[in-house]
């Protein structure tokens, strides 16, 4: 068991109930690194036994990483006991993982393991439970794990399908006039409805929250979020030019701003996407472009996603990648395990 010292710095109680429960049910040998290079020799001494992370999202994300480096994450299935405030937990409960301490560390005692798909990208990167661009900024929050819903399911949000994103797998899905996931007899777009006077302060408000949310320390680059390249001017949302591409289909090209993009791991081959949470198997991604007016969104689901344009910044988690100029994702299907409460 390896006890991030975030975690016992910042609910020292959920950390003592699962510890207990989990020494209840099982032996085990208990690990309370100092920092990342402790955390890293623990993982990497675990032996045979099973690794149980106590910890936030960023715990589970720097043991999949070193697990992946070392070629080993296929082989290793994790354990998770989530602890943390809600925003720092959100990937977690997007994977299925319950968020109350006793439920999950019963879980690590009685769950199964379930094989789940992630996305790596062209720099060795990887995203277990979805992706964004940008990351924070523009008119108005983007669809990723926290606004999705339960089971990761978009909550409310329409989609036109793009036909022939999926070449391999066939016909895909269905279009905007036949029972998409927006519901019977066709996806529904967004509903236009009566303006308030509080809105546009209700948008800088949303925007204000996403920027201060944005962890500074999971930053790979020195430039905030929305800023383009070394001269740090913001670009807004709604101005945002990208060429995406679903498995060699355009979904949107430069001459077009899109408000962003969404890609989240684990939609089933031909079945309803959000059908269950993140990540589980399915071997494809679904990907959503987002259009800077208020035009329905395109969706549809492939293997591999490419986006590339002026330099962007996207939020792969709970870290924010860039500024780059292109980027790569690609679903690997199953490339690792993780324990989840037994259905039924």
């Amino acid at each position: 068991m390896v006890i991030d010292p975030v975690a016992r710095r910042t609910d020292g109680e959920s950390v003592r109930i699962a510890k207990d429960v989990l020494c209840a049910g099982a032996g085990a040998k208990i690990c309370l690194p100092e920092g990342p290079a402790e955390f890293d020799r623990a993982l990497a001494r675990r032996g045979r036994r099973r690794p149980v992370l106590v910890g936030d999202d960023r715990a589970l994300l720097r043991a999949v990483e070193l697990l992946h480096k070392e070629r080993e994450l296929s082989g290793v299935p994790l354990a998770l006991v989530p602890v943390g405030p809600p925003e720092a937990v959100a990937l977690s409960r997007t994977l299925g993982v319950p968020t109350s301490a006793v439920a999950a560390a019963r879980a690590v005692l009685d769950g199964g393991e379930r094989p789940m798909d992630l996305l790596t990208d062209d720099s060795d990167g990887i995203v277990l439970g979805g992706l964004r661009i940008p990351c924070g900024d523009g008119d108005g929050p983007l669809p990723a794990y926290g606004p999705y819903g339960p089971l990761g399911a978009l909550e409310g949000r329409g989609g036109a399908a793009v036909p022939g994103a999926v070449a391999a797998a066939g016909a895909l899905g269905t279009a905007a006039a036949g029972g998409g996931p927006g519901g019977a007899g066709g996806a529904a777009g967004p509903v236009a409805g009566p303006r308030h006077w509080w809105e546009p302060a209700a948008r800088t408000a949303r925007t204000a929250l996403s920027l201060l949310a944005a962890p500074a320390a999971g930053r790979r680059g020195a430039v905030r979020p929305g800023a383009a390249g070394a001269g740090g001017r913001r670009v807004p949302a709604q101005r945002l030019r990208l060429r995406v591409e679903a498995d060699g289909a355009l979904l949107a090209d430069l001459d077009r701003p899109v408000r962003g993009v969404s890609v989240i791991p684990g939609a089933p081959d031909g079945g309803p996407a959000g059908a269950g949470p993140a990540g589980l198997p399915g071997g494809l991604a679904e990907v959503v472009v987002h259009w800077a007016g208020e035009e329905r969104p395109v969706r549809t689901r492939a293997r591999a996603v490419t986006v590339s344009g002026a330099d962007f910044h996207y939020r792969a988690d709970a870290l924010v990648g860039g500024p780059v100029r292109t980027r790569t994702w690609t679903v690997q299907p199953g490339a690792w395990r993780l324990l989840l409460p037994r259905q039924g």
